[in-house]
């Protein structure tokens, strides 16, 4: 069973973005394993919560990221 485990900051995905990255994700899977990989691929979209998430020694917030 493929496998997809995405960490996106919290509060920066509406509910339809999320399905859109799952489904791109799903996608992705189908095209190299084929069609039969569809049904099985699981993918989790956790969220981390705002000062989680740091690059290059800056936290990023929530104002920072935006949302899409």
């Amino acid at each position: 069973m493929p496998f997809a485990n995405l960490k996106v900051p919290a509060d920066t995905l509406t509910p339809e973005s999320k399905k859109k990255l799952s489904d791109a994700v799903v996608d992705a899977y189908a095209s190299v394993y084929g069609e039969r990989a569809r049904a099985t691929t699981l993918v989790l979209i956790d969220e981390v919560v705002e000062g989680g998430w740091n690059l290059g020694g800056t936290i990023l917030t929530t104002e920072m990221l935006g949302r899409s």
